[in-house]
């Protein structure tokens, strides 16, 4: 099979459709749709920024140290997820939602606070979870209809199994503390 495309079609499509920015002929996704589904993942992020920096400046006792850095590093992460998520949304078009107002029903993830630092890595480790089966949903639903949006939660989602293997081995070195 080769290769064939008409060039001079692409030239006048893409003169034609110059506003469009980005989005061609060959996007095949619900673009309405998707930036719906983005901004559902931001909220997520920022709701888990949220949690994380709590988690952050709450932590105490002999083991916090480690554990609050871990927290810290995750939040940062996890904002920078957002500002991925954000850019995305911007180049498809849409706007990125970040008004307070209904975050929480927004996210996939939920505010919890937890009490104590085994209690925040269970619920930071909760959250994760969510984001691991809400994102790798999001990643088949895209399939070959979004690469590029496919892609940026391919790796987002990678970043967050591994934020869930490092909370479940802090989990795991604090309960051998005992």
């Amino acid at each position: 099979m080769s290769f064939e495309t008409d060039i001079a079609t692409l030239r006048e499509r893409a003169r034609a459709t110059i506003n469009e920015g980005p989005i061609t002929d060959a996007y095949g996704a619900d673009r309405i749709q998707v930036i719906d589904v983005l901004n559902q993942a931001l909220a997520t992020e920022i709701v888990c920024v949220l949690r994380y920096k709590r988690h952050y400046f709450m932590a105490d006792g002999l083991n916090s140290g480690p554990v609050a850095a871990e927290f810290l590093q995750h939040a940062n992460e996890e904002m920078g997820h957002a500002d991925r998520i954000a850019m995305r949304i911007t180049q498809l078009q849409g706007e990125p939602n970040f008004s307070p107002a209904g975050i929480e029903t927004r996210s996939h993830s939920e505010y919890v606070e937890g009490s104590g630092l085994v209690d925040m890595i269970k619920e930071d480790l909760v959250a994760e979870r969510i984001a691991i089966e809400s994102y790798a949903e999001i990643v088949k639903w895209l399939g070959d209809k979004d690469p590029t949006t496919r892609r940026l939660m391919e790796e987002i989602l990678a970043v967050e199994e591994e934020h869930a293997d490092d909370l479940l081995n802090l989990l795991a070195d604090l309960e051998k503390q005992g």
